[in-house]
């Protein structure tokens, strides 16, 4: 496991409790039942404290949260907790995780942007499985965090990820998370079967 890195976000993620809402852009997809994605095993990459997997496990969802952070688990664990929802956590380092294949029915990543990761989620999704993908553009720079360009999508390279899926919503601009304005690329999309 990187130290650097799980050293860095558990300084990011301080012990004290904060309230965290699920992200904007799976709220929107869930409202509505607007496409009724079947319960089954999700995964939630870069968890960081749950909020995203603790809405799908309130939707009737196994969800597995990952995460590098150690502090960001343990908050989310007992988020999870003081909810009686039942969420699995697990520690890992993203740069190194091999995912098994043909595990889950839904892949969530959202806030986090490792390229050499999509080939994964792609094969760790079953046939007919569903990616929720969101993160920052390139155009974030200008206004704020992220800048490392390593970290921030370029015009429609997210749908250039999943051209080989099913694209059934995709949005890129300025929208609004946690009622701050960012530069964000979305994605939901449908493996073949």
């Amino acid at each position: 496991m990187a130290l650097d890195d799980r050293d860095r976000w558990d300084r990011e993620h301080p012990a004290k409790r904060t309230t965290q809402q699920p992200a904007t852009f799976l709220k929107e997809i869930f409202a509505g039942n607007r496409w009724p994605i079947p319960r089954g095993q999700a995964l939630d990459l870069a968890t960081g404290k749950g909020q995203n997997a603790i809405f799908l496990a309130e939707r009737g969802f196994e969800v597995l949260g990952v995460d590098i952070s150690s502090v960001a688990l343990d908050e989310a664990r007992q988020s999870a907790e003081e909810k009686s929802l039942k969420v699995n956590w697990q520690q890992a380092d993203l740069n190194v995780i091999e995912l098994p294949p043909l595990r889950y029915n839904v892949v969530m990543n959202f806030n986090y942007l490792q390229r050499s990761l999509v080939p994964q989620i792609k094969k760790t999704l079953k046939p007919g499985g569903w990616v929720i993908f969101e993160t920052y553009l390139i155009d974030q720079q200008t206004i704020g965090q992220p800048k490392n360009p390593d970290y921030l999508l370029l015009h429609n390279e997210l749908l250039d990820f999943f051209r080989d899926f099913r694209v059934l919503y995709y949005r890129e601009g300025k929208f609004s998370q946690s009622g701050e304005g960012a530069f964000r690329a979305g994605l939901l999309a449908k493996k073949g079967s």
